[in-house]
């Protein structure tokens, strides 16, 4: 049929698809979808074989300019050369959109940033699984204010308030490095706000969880089972734990060098003999070189990621042992890892210990440890400290034999 510009806008979706020829542009078709929407075809022959290569949509593209796009197309074709080809070919990435896109800048950021910082590896690993999924492929200049909102609230939207907060502030972090190289201009998260409103975490275990967590973990195979021993017996932090070197362990003290602590501050950590038999059932994992590096590793060259899966697998764990225990379904609100030191500090204030002595077992330099007492008061609590472990893990074995009360308090509480 002869398609003019009435004829084209007229033309009504059917059944099934319609490719429909333009009688003055031989080659050119208009197809019409089942679903109404138009768009503009042109049909070539190259090497000897039929191509087919799509202009535009209707009515982005309208007739007259699609015959002349065709026309191009065809004349091309006659030259011996593949329009379509090239057309993909403008439209890849050219050296210069590839230096400036994000994926590329994060590898940057992370190299001359990051990678300085106790909190590089975190940093991340928040932009590996929020980020660079979405834009990581993308122009850093085609990222505006809008898809910086909308990452943030499909984060938010997705249950993740929290993680919403901290990509936001790694976000502006990125991007006013980025103004700082003279990569952008200005950054597009320049004025927006945090998505969710901070709140301070107030999670513990009880009793009953503490249990279910124990005998979980003692069924939940390596690296994670053990993990979350260590974790709850003795309140350390998570990468702490995780990055744990085997070198640290020195007879019956775990020592924390300050480039391993968030406070910058060495720190030594008694061990119960709960603690001890834990580590001494750890198969070590050797290196490339034959070395042992990390307690808790699959590789024997990095240590254990992937928290989260485990965290799921432990609490599934907790949830069967609870139904099993009450013969119904028990309802454990959702906790993180950082809530098992949350546990241990509000565990061992409950046996009796000393805020100062918990504090200086968290390695907390704020509090009743901040101020002039940080400055003048250098005793390092080390007797303290592994009484108050030795007794933290002692109230969790009679947890789980069922017998709390047994269990001999510490003296002088806070």
């Amino acid at each position: 049929m002869k398609l003019t510009a009435v004829s084209v806008e007229r033309l009504q979706a059917a059944s099934s698809r319609q490719e429909i020829p333009d009688s003055l542009c031989t080659g050119l078709y208009l197809v019409v979808q089942p679903t109404g929407k138009k768009s503009w075809q042109v049909r070539y022959r190259h090497g000897g074989t039929h191509r087919r290569m799509t202009l535009a949509t209707y009515p982005l593209l309208s007739l007259a300019e699609a015959r002349q796009r065709a026309r191009e197309a065809l004349g091309a074709a006659s030259e011996g050369r593949d329009p379509s080809a090239e057309v993909k070919a403008a439209k890849a990435p050219k050296p210069e959109d590839d230096r400036n896109r994000i994926g590329t800048l994060v590898e940057q950021f992370a190299k001359r940033h990051l990678d300085k910082l106790k909190s590089g590896t975190e940093v991340r690993r928040a932009f590996d699984l929020h980020v660079l999924p979405k834009w990581g492929d993308r122009p850093v200049h085609t990222i505006g204010k809008r898809d910086v909102v909308d990452l943030l609230d499909g984060l938010v939207d997705g249950g993740k308030p929290a993680a919403a907060n901290k990509v936001r502030a790694h976000l502006s972090k990125f991007f006013n490095w980025c103004t700082e190289r003279d990569i952008i201009a200005t950054p597009p998260t320049l004025s927006v706000k945090a998505p969710a409103k901070n709140t301070v975490r107030e999670r513990v275990l009880n009793d009953d969880e503490l249990r279910w967590l124990w005998r979980a973990s003692e069924e939940e195979p390596f690296p994670w089972g053990p993990m979350a021993q260590m974790l709850l017996l003795t309140g350390q932090r998570l990468n702490e734990v995780a990055q744990m070197a085997d070198t640290e362990i020195e007879g019956l003290v775990w020592r924390l060098a300050p480039e391993r602590t968030k406070n910058g501050r060495s720190h030594d950590v008694p061990l119960s003999k709960q603690v001890q038999e834990i580590l001494s059932k750890i198969e070590r994992v050797f290196d490339a070189s034959g070395r042992i590096r990390f307690v808790f590793t699959t590789t024997g060259t990095t240590p254990v990621s992937g928290f989260s899966k485990g965290l799921d697998h432990i609490q599934r764990r907790m949830g069967a042992i609870g139904f099993a225990e009450r013969g119904e379904p028990v309802e454990i609100p959702r906790w993180t890892w950082h809530d098992l030191r949350r546990t241990a500090a509000t565990g061992m204030a409950r046996i009796g210990t000393p805020v100062r002595v918990t504090e200086a077992v968290l390695n907390h330099v704020s509090g009743t440890g901040g101020g002039i007492v940080a400055v003048y008061q250098r005793h390092d609590y080390a007797d303290e400290k592994r009484q108050a472990l030795d007794a933290w893990a002692g109230f969790v074995m009679q947890l789980v034999q069922g017998n709390p009360d047994n269990v001999v308090r510490l003296a002088g509480g806070r």
